[in-house]
């Protein structure tokens, strides 16, 4: 609330690094907390359901917020940014008040290990984490599809878009539009038809997915500035948003069941933090290379980043146990078939 409320009124360059430094504290701290407590409070066995549904509440909040801010904001009256932010401070009270109600009994506190000699309690580390030799894979994975996917989604599918594709910026406005309807339509759809599949070959098929989404972004390139290449770029984002709705589901709850109670925050902080390293490196390779007008590189890499995550994948599902991978005795049969 705070780092928007600063937004509002930042006057210099100086106030709004701060809004924007509170802003990504507040992420940082909210993410990791949020998945630990759903750890906590939703049972192993339709944790994958609540992950999928919550993806889609979140891109539903954001396509709304982004038609709503759309109606509101006018470049020439900049008081109307002041409400939009100071609105979405306002808007913080409702998530403010559903911690401090309903979910104020949920502790999250839980028993820790004891020493075996003297019964005082076992020191934990984020070290325990990098010794869990399942968990090396997966936070790999973690980078690996935030480099491939959201920070480029967000950086270098735009640039290539405008830079390279030469489409419309009404054009990327309509591919995000696909990417979250697409999202809204299909998640719970996806979420049944995953429902007791291998985890990780449904991230197989995610980097199937997305490798196609890349080529044709790459290939709307070589039709700049034509119909072809909006199609492209629009088609290329709602392929990905499909590939989104596999994602999402799988590799927060394979991390929540591979953590043990009183690491599961540590966990989930391990695995923001995955993310984020990608989100800062990512923007900075798309930036370098297309500046350097690297646009085929560009693309190849992203394509065989893709590929890089399948392996890690397969990797992911010889070190981690069948329930932590979705596989229950009665999933069992549909993953083989």
């Amino acid at each position: 609330m705070l780092g928007n409320v600063l937004f509002a009124f930042a006057g210099t360059p100086l106030v709004a690094a701060l809004a924007l430094g509170l802003l990504g504290a507040a992420g940082g701290i909210f993410w990791p907390g949020f998945n630990a407590m759903i750890g906590a409070v939703v049972p192993s066995g339709i944790r994958q359901r609540y992950f999928g549904i919550n993806f889609t509440l979140v891109n539903l909040g954001i396509g709304l917020g982004g038609v709503l801010s759309a109606t509101i904001v006018d470049v020439h009256r900049p008081g109307t940014f002041v409400a939009t932010y100071l609105g979405n401070a306002v808007s913080f009270l409702a998530p403010l008040a559903v911690l401090l109600g309903p979910l104020r009994h949920v502790s999250g506190k839980v028993a820790h290990p004891v020493s075996e000699l003297d019964g005082s309690p076992v020191r934990t580390s984020y070290l325990d984490i990098l010794r869990d030799r399942a968990m090396l894979p997966v936070i790999a994975l973690t980078f690996m599809s935030a480099f491939v996917g959201y920070a480029q989604s967000e950086a270098g599918f735009t640039a290539y878009a405008r830079l390279v594709g030469e489409v419309s910026t009404r054009t990327i406005g309509y591919a995000f539009a696909a990417n979250t309807a697409t999202i809204v339509l299909l998640q719970l759809l996806v979420l049944q038809r995953i429902e007791g599949r291998r985890r990780t070959r449904v991230i197989v098929v995610l980097s199937v997915l997305w490798s196609v989404s890349w080529l044709m972004t790459g290939l709307s390139g070589l039709l700049p500035g034509s119909a072809s290449a909006a199609a492209l770029i629009i088609g290329g984002s709602a392929v990905f948003a499909l590939g989104e709705t596999l994602l999402q589901p799988t590799i927060p709850a394979i991390t929540n069941d591979l953590s043990p109670d009183h690491l599961r925050g540590r966990y989930n902080a391990v695995m923001a933090g995955a993310f984020q390293l990608a989100a800062i490196t990512g923007p900075v390779v798309a930036g370098l290379m297309l500046g350097a007008r690297l646009n085929l590189e560009f693309i190849g890499l992203l394509i065989l980043g893709c590929g890089v995550m399948a392996l890690i994948a397969f990797a992911v599902e010889h070190r981690i146990p069948d329930q932590a991978n979705g596989i229950t005795a009665r999933g069992a049969e549909l993953s083989r078939a």
